[in-house]
């Protein structure tokens, strides 16, 4: 299937929205179209990001569904917005655009994601995030981690999703071994990634501690390839984070991907690496 390449990331967060909006208030695209006085594909398609979307026609939705003024501001800010490439955000304490990644991840056929400090996000257990999260940010608050774990675990439902995305992670060597968090949790955490490797949608890899420089020392990304949507690269750092896709990005990242996966020691290789980090925190060597 042809990809779209119309549709921004911020273009296709109204479209969500829209839906969302509209579900929320009991009505359906049929119920929307007759009110505006269009067809129900045309609502269809702004709502599943089929084609752009001009800022009158949203406005007229977001009256429809009588939602409030400031959500409406916000809303027709991203459609004006909509043809510039590349969302970058500066965030306070808790990030505002993980909405749009944990979408993105629902939404995705393959992710791809590459973290030379941490265990990705989709693949942490819950006190492993807990650690981590508090460690990385000491002014949240005990309601705020909570809220971050709680969000952090809930990425972590497509796994179980029908048909699920084709998932392919890879860490650093020293990622096994940091100790970020207690022994306890950092045991758990390592059978936690042998058993997630079980899975047949899975592929996890290990870059060894005596490679030399390579495309991931400029830092972790994921990958989100869609089945009719362009690719979207998305970073995280230091309390900014990116939304990437203009072509030129993306080709980029899928270099340093492939790089990264060059050097990279084979899934069972890796596998039996995991092991051996976890044999050492157990004081016995256990099987991959």
């Amino acid at each position: 299937m042809a990809k779209n390449k119309r549709v921004s990331v911020r273009q296709r967060r109204v479209s969500a929205e829209l839906r969302t909006l509209r579900i929320a208030a009991g009505l359906t695209c049929l119920d929307v179209a007759k009110a505006l006085d269009c067809s129900e594909s045309k609502i269809s398609r702004m709502e599943t990001g089929d084609r752009g979307l001009y800022a009158d026609d949203v406005s007229a939705i977001l009256g429809l569904l009588r939602v409030p003024g400031a959500k409406r501001t916000e809303l027709l800010a991203l459609v004006r917005e909509g043809e510039e490439r590349n969302w970058h955000e500066i965030h306070g304490k808790l990030p505002t655009n993980w909405k749009d990644l944990i979408r993105f991840e629902t939404e995705a056929t393959a992710i791809r994601n590459y973290e030379p400090t941490l265990f990705p996000g989709l693949a942490q257990v819950a006190d492993y995030s807990r650690a981590i999260i508090s460690g990385a940010n000491p002014k949240l608050t005990s309601a705020e981690i909570d809220t971050l774990v709680a969000t952090r675990m809930t990425r972590q439902v497509i796994f179980s999703r029908h048909p699920a995305p084709i998932i392919h992670l890879i860490v650093d060597e020293t990622v096994l071994t940091r100790p970020a968090c207690s022994p306890e949790i950092m045991r758990a955490q390592l059978r936690h990634l042998l058993n997630l490797n079980e899975r047949s949608m899975v592929t996890i890899q290990v870059v060894p501690f005596r490679t030399k420089a390579h495309p991931g020392l400029t830092g972790p990304f994921v990958l989100l390839d869609f089945e009719s949507n362009p690719s979207v690269a998305y970073m995280d750092s230091c309390g900014t984070s990116s939304f990437l896709e203009e072509d030129q990005q993306i080709e980029r990242v899928k270099v340093a991907w492939q790089g990264i996966r060059a050097v990279a020691l084979s899934p069972e290789e890796s596998m039996r690496l995991v092991a051996s980090a976890l044999g050492e925190l157990t004081g016995q060597e256990e099987v991959p």
